[in-house]
């Protein structure tokens, strides 16, 4: 599996973005950038080794789940960003909505219900 720089400079583009603030807002150094386009492959040696001996394709060993580690990241920088536009909002609201949107929607009506009702019995 190689980077594409086309599919790169596109997802910039859909967001309005030049390749540099991208590169910067995700704190990826352009020589990291460039050295991952060079590479015939992104994967890791040892994945493809296992692959290969197992004849089949190293994508098939792969879960395509992201871990907590990396949605988290992933979250704080959407709720920064979120922020950054509308100053006046409440952090912990952006939070718990931000939380919320990974959820069922019969789950999340739940908690923003019980959520409310907390709220309503600090007034």
């Amino acid at each position: 599996m190689r980077l594409s720089p086309v599919k790169v400079q596109r997802a910039c583009r859909r967001r309005g973005l030049q390749l540099g603030q991208a590169l910067q807002g995700a704190g990826v150094s352009r020589t990291a950038y460039y050295s991952l386009v060079r590479n015939d492959s992104v994967l890791p040696n040892s994945l493809v080794a296992l692959a290969d001996f197992l004849a089949i394709k190293p994508a098939e060993l792969l879960d395509g789940s992201v871990g907590p580690g990396l949605r988290a990241r992933s979250l704080l920088r959407e709720l920064e960003r979120i922020l950054a536009e509308r100053p006046e909002a409440d952090r912990e609201n952006v939070w718990h909505t931000l939380l919320l949107l990974d959820e069922p929607p019969v789950e999340r009506l739940e908690r923003g219900l019980t959520r409310g009702r907390a709220l309503d019995l600090h007034c």
